[in-house]
């Protein structure tokens, strides 16, 4: 690698901001500024494969579907960024991963951690994601929500 250790530094903090970027656009259902953090071409397979995605497009549609209802509320954190530069322009980032999703409509909600892999690029000067997946680690379901579990703030409802 020809990158000084400056500029290695630099590049993995671009790298974390890029993907704590992607996890505030998804949760905020931001779906222009989750474009922005990848690329065209971007592939997904989520949760070992069982949501698979072949382009930003596809991506985006598809969390969108699952997600962009104001009745869908998610948390999703990624710690521990384990972040290698292949080459000035490449690299690859493990992430582990806690969610945390309440469907109201459905009346579920969804506990669960799982380890991201990602690989980036510099696109149009900035790191981008070109593909992500994640490999469940435990996910816990509990439906009906409790009862006893109210919200007292919903950023996608109106406030009275």
């Amino acid at each position: 690698m020809s990158q000084s250790g400056l500029e290695a530094l630099i590049a993995i903090e671009q790298i974390k901001k890029l993907k704590y970027t992607y996890l505030r656009a998804v949760d905020t259902h931001d779906w222009d500024l989750l474009a922005s953090t990848l690329t065209t071409d971007c592939t997904a397979r989520y949760d070992d494969g069982k949501y698979s995605f072949d382009n930003r497009d596809e991506l985006i549609s598809g969390l969108r579907g699952h997600m962009g209802s104001p009745s869908v509320l998610t948390m999703h954190n990624c710690h521990h960024p384990e972040i290698e530069l292949e080459s000035p322009t490449n690299a690859k980032g493990i992430w582990y991963l806690q969610d945390l999703v309440f469907n109201k409509e459905q009346n579920w909600m969804l506990f669960g951690t799982a380890i991201y892999t990602d690989h980036y690029r510099i696109e149009d000067g900035l790191w981008k994601i070109c593909h992500t997946e994640y490999a469940r680690i435990m996910e816990t379901v509990n439906a009906p929500i409790p009862a006893t579990l109210t919200f007292t703030h919903n950023m996608f409802e109106p406030k009275p």
